[in-house]
């Protein structure tokens, strides 16, 4: 879930809005890494795994074109995607649309499009906004290829898998090299910011509470294949999860099973998801919704990943 202004806006439209402000560039053979899946999944606050569904379906309108280029850092051409003339007007309409809207900076209205600076990308701008249209001097929510401010439950869940796989790395008190590697892929595959990275390692050094492999494996392997499928470059990264952490392939296929079958949700997860679902009724999370669901969290004992995946299974459906 997306806090502020921008939460207001379907993946779609933010997805439209990064796209228009980072055209895939013409006839070249290279394309930037915001242009990847990871890349646009940092950008409009959502988990990878959910964008596969939102491209399609923009593809499918005829908005969308898709490339394979290289991307620098990546050892693999990889899928890139970019605007077709239909998908370009449509999000320049929606584009001008947003910066003409009015807004409160410092006690005055203002439009919106009076407090951009340079070239800046219309959905950094947009983080600025609270829920009240207020602007503020800090981003409300930043992605995770920034190095600062907190990142949406949907990005949450991938910051909880790095460091949990920081976790691991750290038992030992030392990362090592093949450690490091692992870690650098999936740094990679979720876009975030080495500085992030850094922050949340600290967070791991100091709390040590290493999680056992499979459950880091599974939690990998989720955000793999929940979109129904496991493309080449998550397959490849799988595998060097398996090899550092010695799961075998047996071990895979009942992890996998797991995850296509669904959790058995107990009675107490099963009560909060029907709360949400009354306050996800409008399409989003009041302040006040927000307290009285932290409330419950508590009292039934829903830890913050359930919340966090129930979340983003419930807003993945309503988008």
């Amino acid at each position: 879930m997306v806090d502020g202004h921008i939460g207001t806006f379907t993946t779609e439209e933010r997805m439209l809005l990064h796209l228009y402000d980072h055209p895939l560039p013409e006839g070249e053979w290279e394309a930037p890494q915001a242009l990847t899946q990871s890349g646009i999944a940092s950008a409009v606050h959502v988990q990878r795994k959910h964008v596969p569904r939102t491209l399609s379906r923009l593809e499918k309108s005829e908005d969308l074109i898709i490339n394979s280029r290289h991307v620098p850092g990546a050892k693999q051409r990889r899928k890139v995607y970019g605007l077709t003339p239909k998908g370009k007007e449509r999000a320049g309409e929606l584009r001008s649309k947003v910066l003409d809207e009015i807004v409160i900076h410092e006690g005055v209205k203002v439009e919106l499009s009076s407090l951009r600076s340079g070239g800046q990308p219309t959905l950094e701008l947009l983080a600025h906004l609270d829920e009240g249209l207020v602007f503020h001097t800090n981003p409300v929510i930043s992605p995770v290829s920034n190095p600062d401010g907190s990142a949406s439950l949907d990005a949450h869940s991938g910051e909880l898998l790095v460091k949990r796989l920081l976790a691991r790395a750290w038992e030992d008190c030392k990362i090592t090299s093949d450690e490091q590697n692992l870690l650098d892929e999936v740094i990679g595959f979720l876009s975030m910011h080495p500085e992030r990275v850094h922050r949340l390692s600290e967070e791991a050094r100091r709390e040590r509470g290493a999680p056992p492999p499979e459950e880091v494996y599974k939690d990998m392997l989720d955000q793999a294949m929940i979109d129904g499928v496991i493309v080449e470059e998550e397959t490849a990264l799988l595998q060097t999860m398996r090899d550092a952490f010695a799961i075998d392939l047996e071990t895979h296929e009942r992890l996998l099973d797991e995850l296509i079958k669904g959790p058995t949700i107990r009675a107490e997860l099963s009560t909060y998801s029907a709360a949400m679902d009354t306050a996800l009724d409008d399409g989003r999370i009041t302040e006040d919704e927000g307290a009285i669901l932290s409330t419950l969290r508590i009292s039934l004992g829903v830890t913050e990943q359930e919340h966090a995946n129930l979340l983003a299974e419930k807003r993945d459906k309503i988008i």
